[in-house]
């Protein structure tokens, strides 16, 4: 049963405008899992503002998120900072800025070529210099009247913003094994930042989370914080394809493979098909042994991402005329899907809009 939480920070958007409700956030700390499912914001509130930038975490708080989730990469004075991948071309102004343009690249990435400005090229100085953008004006174009307001944040000032606010830091190491190869290694830095900030127990605010097995299994040796392994509906680690095994995300949801990964992660963070698949005319199906088969195991489960547009949500909660042009992002029966996860037993949910998400689960409680 969901039990209630104590009230923390909420907020309206207004006119474009957070504006705060007088309530302060009680202290984040990790008893705070076992009261109710925990809302993450994605990236921030990425439904409202340009992701990963100090104006949508700021958002996400205000709007009563949990924890705010950033993507860390490294620069190349090996300073961590938050962007969705290190190829920042979508979601910076850097392909305007002629000054960097002999800096245009292509790298190998994952094993896959990817081509464009990369933050371990730039010291941070220099990505002082550039603004964010909106990463996709077609879906969120309201969002883009904030582009060139805010600077690409460090993972030091996410940490700062959380711990002024009372919520905890939910941070997702990208590429960890390209950065170890290139000698930026994200962990150090991680956790220094994290001890620093005096969190690094097993009761803090912080779960860090990775696509890839070694990582996490590394950090399993050096920190007591809570270790998440994330899993896609598709595909496989890529430590264990550049390791030639055969291997995939299937095999780690399996009961045998949720209790190895038990042996080094504290949960998993799964992207929502697995709980809850679809059929082949998009329809949601009935949900898998996914969560029981985790509890079992004594994992967390969290999911990923609920988000408000027709066109990120399964076609059971979408509305509205699909003929139109702007259906795909509409906002759809985004509280309805919500309230079905929830339903299902999570301990968590990451969400474009943690205000809806905070929304839903108060209505539940």
């Amino acid at each position: 049963m969901i039990r209630r939480l104590l009230p923390v920070a909420l907020a309206v958007l207004v006119s474009g405008t957070v504006t705060v409700v007088l309530h302060q956030p009680e202290p984040a700390t990790a008893d705070r899992r076992g009261d109710a499912p925990i809302v993450i914001g994605h990236r921030g509130a990425s439904a409202h503002r340009p992701e990963h930038t100090l104006l949508s975490y700021e958002a996400a708080i205000a709007l009563g998120a949990d924890y705010i989730e950033p993507d860390l990469v490294s620069t190349k004075d090996h300073v961590l900072v938050a962007r969705h991948e290190n190829e920042i071309s979508g979601t910076t102004d850097v392909d305007s800025r002629p000054e960097f343009a002999a800096r245009r690249t292509t790298k190998t990435i994952d094993g896959r070529p990817v081509t464009g400005w990369f933050t371990e090229d730039f010291t941070l100085a220099e990505l002082r210099t550039l603004r964010a953008e909106e990463r996709v004006p077609d879906l969120r174009p309201d969002n883009t009247v904030f582009n060139g307001l805010a600077q690409i944040p460090t993972f030091e000032e996410i940490v700062q913003l959380a711990q002024r606010h009372g919520v905890g830091v939910y941070p997702e190491t990208k590429h960890p094994s390209y950065f170890d190869s290139i000698g930026l290694s994200l962990e150090e830095p991680l956790l220094e930042t994290l001890t620093r900030y005096g969190w690094n127990g097993r009761r803090d605010p912080v779960f860090i989370q990775s696509f890839e097995t070694a990582n996490l299994r590394e950090l399993r040796e050096r920190t007591r914080l809570p270790l998440i392994q994330l899993i896609t509906a598709t595909g496989a680690p890529y430590d264990w394809t550049a390791a030639g095994d055969p291997r995939t995300y299937d095999t780690m949801v399996t009961p045998e493979g949720l209790r190895e990964v038990a042996g080094y992660a504290d949960g998993i963070g799964v992207d929502t098909r697995r709980i809850v698949p679809a059929g082949p005319d998009g329809r949601l199906l009935p949900p898998t042994t996914l969560v029981a088969d985790a509890h079992r195991a004594r994992l967390k489960v969290h999911t990923w991402t609920v988000r408000n547009e027709n066109s990120q949500l399964p076609v059971d909660f979408r509305l509205g005329d699909p003929a139109n042009p702007a259906f795909p992002r509409a906002t759809g029966d985004v509280m309805g899907w919500l309230e079905k996860l929830y339903k299902l037993g999570l301990d968590g949910v990451f969400a474009d809009d943690p205000g809806v998400a905070r929304a839903v689960r108060e209505r539940l409680l």
